[in-house]
């Protein structure tokens, strides 16, 4: 193994988490810790269920941004959020990670996928203490890049104060079914990501003295590189993915350009792990 992966969790990871240092980046992959009807936990998961319900080109039925943009430009933008929602409005049990997670009060918590299940524990658990972010999609909310929400769901003229910040780049079925998932959805946002202007201010003051930990993501996709990249952009680091599998060529880059070190364990390990590790 490259010094960068480690096959065991450090205790720093555990430590810092709990100490509000590092910062929970969770993925799609989350999802797999879950019991019950739980939503499409990978982009051909998802993208499966959306052309299920509109017929799409065979050629682009398995990339999820360009089926979404497919159904979107045929068939309506209305269309294709009626079908996130249907995809997004099953949701398993939360992991025992999830509510770890919750009761962390972590400054940031990020969450790029679309399901409602990091949002319901908080709400359930973490009281009014956190307060919300989604990106937003200019197709619907021209020259407005996020949206702010309170911890009942209700949309916020500006962001609050709260000892958590919870944020959705891709927005999510709950409170307003928001998503950036179409090929112009995601173009908006990266062509002005690198001057940061996507990213709300507030989580920009927050990463300044964060590391992240990605929980449930994979990066062989130049999607959720790009924002990974962007998001943790000038933040103090360390950096910690948990990935059991072997990276792909590109994955093994992006983990070396970011100074990301990988842990090389499955996520249920590191999740037991993380939620019977004693509090110090």
């Amino acid at each position: 193994m490259s010094h960068d992966t480690l096959d065991h969790l450090p205790d720093a990871v555990a430590e810092g988490l709990r100490a509000g240092t590092l910062a929970p980046y969770l993925g799609p992959g989350l999802l797999a810790l879950c019991e019950g009807a739980a939503p499409p936990a990978e982009p051909a998961a998802l993208a499966a269920v959306l052309t299920a319900r509109v017929s799409v080109p065979g050629k682009i039925k398995n990339r999820l941004t360009a089926a979404a943009q497919f159904i979107e430009n045929f068939k309506h933008r209305k269309t294709l959020v009626k079908g996130m929602d249907e995809a997004f409005a099953a949701a398993g049990a939360p992991s025992a990670l999830h509510r770890w997670v919750a009761g962390l009060g972590s400054p940031l918590i990020v969450d790029c996928w679309y399901d409602d299940t990091m949002r319901a524990v908080l709400a359930a658990e973490a009281g009014d203490s956190w307060a919300e972010v989604q990106g937003l999609a200019q197709s619907e909310h021209f020259g407005t890049w996020f949206g702010w929400y309170g911890a009942d769901g209700a949309a916020l003229t500006e962001a609050p104060a709260a000892r958590t910040l919870f944020y959705k780049p891709w927005g999510g079925h709950a409170p307003a079914s928001n998503y950036l998932v179409s090929d112009s959805d995601h173009v908006e946002v990266l062509t002005e990501i690198d001057i940061q202007t996507p990213i709300p201010p507030g989580v920009q003051e927050r990463r300044r003295t964060l590391g992240f930990v990605f929980l449930g993501c994979r990066f062989n996709d130049q999607l959720p590189r790009a924002f990974a990249r962007q998001i943790i952009k000038r933040s103090q680091g360390p950096h910690y993915a948990v990935l059991a599998d072997e990276p792909t060529r590109m994955e093994a880059r992006f983990l070396d350009e970011q100074h990301i070190t990988r842990i090389a364990m499955p996520l249920a390990d590191v999740a037991a792990a993380l939620t019977s590790a004693v509090p110090a």
